[in-house]
């Protein structure tokens, strides 16, 4: 088959890693695999790769997207170009991953896709996005809106941010004209918990399958280091914190608070952006700035004692699969899809940082330390 992969990235983040594998285990199998995307990409190897408008034009679709909350509606002549250049290429099969990221008009593609009957086209979510009129989750406002129609948004500073308009009941009304009747699409969620979301939303019409995300177990396992010995942790235990960026999402208020309630015998290390909070952080608290290096990250995971995720908001965290893969415990919230990677014994509700606390001491009560 030919198939045709679109994406914001490929080859980088959680995304971009994922489509990679996916495309080297189809074409293992025989098949051709093509990738579009609009931001960043690494060398595809084999995989032809397409690029989608160009710089000037994810700033333009940017800078709207702020001012008039349009995301996914600009990048018209971009998407146009793009769809007249695959025309003639006969895809079996169209594989749509993030499709916002502002490089991309959802409206051109989902008319396109509905005058190619022949086309197989798959979506795998990552977020809620495709169906609210604005934010990629609503969990941590508890908002509900996305059921019925969106409007009066409480999260206009979040994820695509707009800071001058409103257009979230409008934008719900054309998410859901735009994605609805597409007679041979196919949903994919990562978890559990957003496939019964994408049920309850104007998606429900359409077939729903559960593909857990994996990791490069060539990469994420076991690995030796010096982490310990080369920031004086020998006799400490080490309760990891990993994320792409430390925002009030992912936890780290709950990580401070964390602290306080460890003794001296752990040392909290928090893998990540941390800009704008350094200044926060308590002694006990190590940062590690983020790591592009692989290995590394797996010798971090490795040398831990225990992953803390404490995410307010989240699919199917790639961190949990991660240091599981490296051999260390995670302990995370109710929170999303991410206990569904977790041991139910080691899952928290969400705020219940005592209860963190207490799985962390009794799991390294247990624990080794000398991991490295």
């Amino acid at each position: 088959m030919n198939i045709l992969f679109i994406n914001s990235v490929y080859g980088v983040r959680s995304t971009g890693k994922l489509i990679a594998r996916q495309c080297y285990e189809l074409q293992q199998q025989g098949h051709t695999c093509v990738v579009a995307y609009g931001r960043e990409a690494v060398s595809g190897g084999e995989v032809k790769l397409i690029r989608i408008g160009s710089n000037l034009d994810q700033k333009v679709h940017g800078l709207r997207s702020r001012l008039f909350d349009t995301h996914g509606l600009a990048s018209s002549r971009a998407t146009a170009a793009f769809l007249a250049a695959i025309e003639k290429e006969r895809f079996d099969v169209i594989w749509l991953h993030n499709i916002h990221g502002y490089y991309l008009n959802y409206e051109i593609l989902f008319q396109w896709l509905k005058r190619q009957p022949e086309i197989q086209v798959r979506w795998t979510l990552h977020d809620c996005w495709a169906f609210t009129g604005h934010c990629a989750y609503f969990t941590m406002v508890q908002c509900e809106k996305w059921k019925t129609g969106c409007g009066s948004c409480c999260q206009l500073h979040t994820y695509p941010r707009s800071v001058l308009l409103d257009h979230s009941s409008r934008n719900y009304d054309r998410k859901k004209v735009a994605f609805s009747g597409l007679r041979n699409l196919t949903l994919i969620t990562p978890s559990q918990w957003l496939a019964d979301l994408t049920r309850q939303s104007f998606l429900r019409e359409y077939p729903v399958q559960v593909v857990r995300n994996e990791v490069d177990g060539s990469v994420f396992r076991p690995t030796k280091g010096n982490f310990r010995r080369d920031h004086r942790l020998e006799d400490r235990y080490i309760v990891l914190g990993v994320a792409v960026g430390w925002e009030e999402t992912k936890g780290i208020q709950d990580m401070i608070a964390l602290r306080a309630m460890l003794n001296e015998q752990y040392e909290i290390v928090l893998v990540g952006d941390l800009t704008g909070k350094i200044q926060q952080l308590p002694p006990g608290i190590l940062h590690i700035k983020r790591t592009k290096d692989q290995r590394e990250l797996a010798e971090i995971y490795t040398s831990a004692d225990v992953l803390v995720n404490p995410t307010h908001q989240d699919n199917y965290p790639t961190v949990n699969l991660e240091a599981a893969a490296c051999g260390t415990p995670v302990v995370t919230y109710r929170v999303g899809g991410s206990p569904e990677s977790v041991p139910p014994d080691h899952v928290v509700e969400e705020h219940d940082i005592a209860g963190l606390a207490r799985l962390v001491e009794e799991i390294c009560a247990v624990w080794s330390t000398d991991k490295d």
